[in-house]
C-alpha cells in the first residue's frame, strides 16, 4: 500500500496539472449532475413495529385526508378579535393551492384575538417541497397580513423547511485560515489545506444531491455532512502538509517529499478516514431511515476529502514547491520546527509520574461526564427554535391562545373491524377522564365507517416531561385491542425510545469494529483497547456538557436560546457516530507516529515523548480548526446542528488536551512495552500493514530502518 502511495503522490507532484485538470473536470461532472438529476432533502421518520407507526398507517388507508401533511396558520390581531370575514377569503385561496386536500373551519380563541387554520395535504411531507409549499402558503394568506394582523405558520410543512446555511461554513473556513497562516508563517502553506478541503466538499455535497434523488435524505444531513467533512478535509491535508515539509527541510526534492508525505501521512488519512467511515456505518445498525442517510450522507463527503487529500493536494504541492516553507526558510534553508521540545518534556514529565496524571484526567473527564446521568432527550420541536422564527412564533401563540397541549395533540385511531362502534362513546369517556387530558373530541367515522380518530390535547406541551407517561398509560390502560395513539407527539415519544434501545448496538458495532481496524493496523492488542476507552471518556464528557448547557440552562442564551431545551434526541446517536470517528483520526495520527519510534528505537517511554513532540503542533493546530469549525456551526438556528456543533467542539478540544497530553502518555508509560503487545498466532493471521513509509525506496544516505524490537 504504501509502494502505491508513493507512486500515486509522486506522480500527481510530477504532473500536477494533469490531476488539477481531472479535480476540476470531477467536480464540474458531478455539479452538473447534480443539477440536472439531483434529488430533494426530505425527512424519513418511519419508525417500523412503533405503535404510532400502526395508528398513521391504519390512517392513511382509512382517512385519507388526515394522513398526510399538515400546516397550520395562526392568525393573532394585537387589538380587538380577528375579522371571520377575512378568516374566510383566506381559507378559500389556500384551498386551492396544490396538494391542499381540506381546510379545516378556523378555531377562534376563547377571546376572539386569535385564530387557528388548519391546513391538510393530500402527501406526507416527505413527498412534499416544504420551502414552495411554504411560500406559497404565505401568498394565499397574504391578506390577513395586509389586514394588519401577525401571521406565523406551524404544523409539519413550516417545521421541515430548511434554513439556508453557508454562515456557519464561512465562519470556519475563515477561522482556519487564520490557524494555519499563524502555524505556517505562509500564504500559500494556509491556503492549499482549505482549497483542497473544499474541492472534496464541493463533490462530496453535489453527491448527497444525486444520494437524494434515489432515496430520502434528512434535510439536516447537507449541514451534517458539511461540518464534518470541512473539519476532517483541512485536518487530512494539513497532516499530509506538515509531513511534506519535514520531507523538504530534510533535503528532499519536491516531488519525492510529496510522494513520501503520501506514502506516510497519507496511508495515514487513508485509515483514519476508513475509521470515520466505519464509524458512520455503525448508524445503520439503527434501522432509522433519517440516521442511515445522515450516515450515508456524510461518508461520501469524507470519502470525497479522503480522496482530494491523496491525490489533489500532491499536484498543488507539485505546483507549489518551496513556496511552502516560511520566506526566511526558504532563503537560509533552515527546517521548520516540526518537533516541540515543550511537548517532549511534558511527556516526559508526565511519564515519570503516570499514576498521579491518569487519576487526574480521569476525575476531570468523570466530573464533566456526571451531568449525562440527569440527560432527558427529546426530537427537537417548534418550541426549542429561536424566537424569531416563524415556527416558534406561531407556537407560542398557540400555546398562550388553547393552551399548552394544543401544540401536540393526540390521535387516537380505532380500527372498528376490531372494535364495536358502541364502545366508541365508552372510550371517548375513559379518555376525558384521563388525568392530564385537558379536552376530547367526538369520535369521526371514516367514509366507509371502518375507523374513526379521536383528537386528545394534552394538557401540557410536547416537550414537557409528563407527556411520556401520560402516552404510556393511555396505551396501556384506556385503549382496547385494535386501537393505537399517533400524532406528532406520539411519534416522538416512540421515536426517543427507539433511539435509547438501538444506541447499544451502534455504539457496539462501532467500537468493535474500530478495535479490529486499528489492532489489524498497529499489531497491538492494548493499543487499540486503550484508544476505544479514551474515546469513550470524551464523547461522555461531551455528553455531560451539553446536558449543563442545554438541558440546565446554562449558557444557553449566549446560544441564541431563550431557556433551556431538552438534548435533542437525535444527538446521541449522531455525536457518537461521528466524535468516535473524528477522534480516532488524532489517534491514528499520534500512534503512527509512536510506533514509527517505538520500532526505530524500541524504547517504549521514549517513542510516547517522541510521537507526541513530532505530532503535537500539528494535532493542536487541527483540533483548534476543528473547535473553530464546529463553534460556527452552533451559531445555526437549527437546535441538532447547533447542539451538534456545541458537542464536537467540547469532544475535540478535550480529546486534544486532556486526552492527548495527559491521559495518553500517562497510560502508556505504565504499560510500557506491553502497548504493542500482540499473541504470536494473531500476528501470524493478521495481515502487514505499514503506515510508516518502509517498503518505500530509501532515499540516498538514510539510516536503516530497524526491525520490530523483540517483546520476549
Amino acid at each position: 500500500m504504501s509502494r502505491l502511495l508513493y507512486r500515486l503522490g509522486r506522480a500527481a507532484a510530477l504532473r500536477p496539472w494533469r490531476f488539477v485538470v481531472v479535480w476540476l473536470a470531477l467536480v464540474a461532472a458531478v455539479g452538473g449532475a447534480a443539477a440536472a438529476g439531483g434529488g430533494s432533502l426530505q425527512d424519513d421518520y418511519t419508525l417500523e413495529g412503533t405503535g404510532s407507526q400502526e395508528a398513521t398507517e391504519l390512517l392513511r388507508d382509512r382517512f385519507p385526508a388526515l394522513s398526510g401533511a399538515d400546516a397550520r396558520v395562526v392568525v393573532h390581531a394585537a387589538d380587538g378579535r380577528v375579522d371571520p370575514a377575512a378568516l374566510a377569503a383566506a381559507g378559500g385561496e389556500v384551498r386551492g393551492l396544490p396538494h391542499v386536500s381540506a381546510v379545516d373551519p378556523p378555531r377562534p380563541s376563547p377571546d376572539g384575538r386569535t385564530a387557528l387554520i388548519t391546513v391538510r395535504y393530500s402527501a406526507p411531507v416527505t413527498d412534499l417541497e416544504t420551502g414552495p409549499t411554504l411560500d406559497a402558503l404565505r401568498d394565499a394568506t397574504g391578506n390577513l397580513e395586509d389586514a394588519g394582523y401577525q401571521v406565523e405558520f406551524g404544523g409539519q410543512v413550516p417545521e421541515n423547511v430548511t434554513a439556508p446555511g453557508g454562515t456557519a461554513e464561512a465562519v470556519g473556513v475563515v477561522a482556519a485560515l487564520v490557524i494555519l497562516l499563524l502555524a505556517f508563517g505562509s500564504v500559500v502553506a494556509a491556503g492549499l489545506p482549505l482549497a483542497v478541503a473544499l474541492a472534496g466538499l464541493g463533490a462530496g455535497v453535489s453527491g448527497i444531491t444525486l444520494l437524494a434523488a434515489v432515496t430520502n435524505v434528512a434535510t439536516t444531513a447537507p449541514t451534517l455532512a458539511m461540518m464534518v467533512g470541512l473539519g476532517v478535509g483541512i485536518d487530512y491535508a494539513l497532516f499530509i502538509l506538515t509531513r511534506h515539509r519535514e520531507g523538504l527541510a530534510a533535503g528532499l526534492d519536491v516531488p519525492e517529499s510529496a510522494g513520501r508525505a503520501i506514502a506516510t501521512a497519507g496511508q495515514s488519512v487513508l485509515f483514519a478516514g476508513f475509521t470515520v467511515l466505519l464509524a458512520l456505518c455503525g448508524l445503520v445498525v439503527s434501522r432509522i431511515p433519517v440516521f442511515m442517510t445522515m450516515g450515508f450522507a456524510t461518508g461520501i463527503v469524507v470519502a470525497a476529502t479522503v480522496a482530494s487529500a491523496l491525490t489533489l493536494l500532491p499536484a498543488v504541492l507539485g505546483l507549489a514547491g518551496r513556496r511552502v516553507l516560511r520566506r526566511r526558510d526558504r532563503a537560509s534553508g533552515a527546517a521548520p520546527a516540526a518537533d516541540s521540545p515543550r511537548i517532549r518534556r511534558w511527556a516526559l514529565h508526565v511519564g515519570r509520574r503516570p499514576w498521579p496524571w491518569l487519576l487526574a484526567g480521569l476525575l476531570l473527564m468523570l466530573t464533566l461526564a456526571a451531568p449525562a446521568l440527569g440527560m432527558r432527550t427529546w426530537p427537537s420541536d417548534a418550541g426549542s427554535e429561536p424566537e424569531s422564527n416563524t415556527v416558534r412564533q406561531a407556537y407560542d401563540l398557540v400555546a398562550e391562545a388553547y393552551g399548552p397541549g394544543a401544540n401536540g395533540p393526540l390521535m387516537v385511531a380505532v380500527d372498528l373491524t376490531e372494535v364495536e362502534r358502541a364502545a366508541l362513546p365508552g372510550l371517548h369517556d375513559r379518555l376525558a377522564a384521563t388525568e392530564g387530558v385537558a379536552s376530547v373530541t367526538p369520535p369521526r367515522l371514516s367514509d366507509a365507517r371502518d375507523a374513526a380518530v379521536i383528537v386528545v390535547t394534552p394538557e401540557y406541551g410536547p416537550q414537557d416531561e409528563r407527556v411520556t407517561p401520560l402516552v404510556d398509560g393511555i396505551r396501556a390502560d384506556v385503549l382496547p385491542p385494535g386501537a393505537e395513539v399517533t400524532g406528532m407527539t406520539a411519534a416522538y415519544v416512540d421515536l426517543s425510545r427507539v433511539l435509547s434501545e438501538r444506541l447499544w448496538p451502534v455504539i457496539g458495532v462501532v467500537v468493535a469494529t474500530s478495535f479490529v481496524m486499528l489492532m489489524i493496523v498497529f499489531r497491538s492488542i492494548l493499543a487499540p483497547l486503550k484508544a476505544a476507552v479514551m474515546n469513550l471518556l470524551s464523547i461522555g464528557a461531551a455528553y455531560g456538557v451539553l446536558t449543563a448547557v442545554f438541558q440546565w440552562g446554562w449558557g444557553a442564551e449566549l446560544l441564541g436560546l431563550p431557556h433551556s431545551v431538552p438534548v435533542s434526541s437525535f444527538i446521541l446517536l449522531l455525536m457518537f457516530a461521528v466524535l468516535f470517528g473524528v477522534s480516532m483520526d488524532y489517534e491514528v495520527f499520534l500512534l503512527s507516529r509512536v510506533r514509527e519510534e517505538w520500532l526505530r528505537t524500541g524504547d517504549a517511554r521514549g517513542s510516547v515523548s517522541a510521537g507526541l513532540a513530532a505530532t503535537g503542533r500539528v494535532i493542536t493546530s487541527a483540533a483548534l480548526i476543528m473547535v473553530a469549525v464546529f463553534l460556527g456551526f452552533a451559531a445555526d438556528p437549527g437546535l441538532v446542528i447547533k447542539q451538534m456543533g456545541v458537542g464536537l467542539a467540547v469532544a475535540v478540544a478535550l480529546d486534544a488536551t486532556i486526552v492527548r497530553l495527559v491521559l495518553v502518555p500517562a497510560a502508556m508509560a505504565l504499560l510500557g512495552r506491553g502497548n504493542w503487545w500482540l499473541p504470536g498466532w494473531l500476528g501470524r493471521v493478521l495481515p502487514d500493514v505499514d503506515l510508516h513509509g518502509g517498503r518505500v525506496p530509501a532515499e540516498a544516505g538514510a539510516e536503516p530502518r530497524t526491525r520490530e524490537p523483540s517483546r520476549a
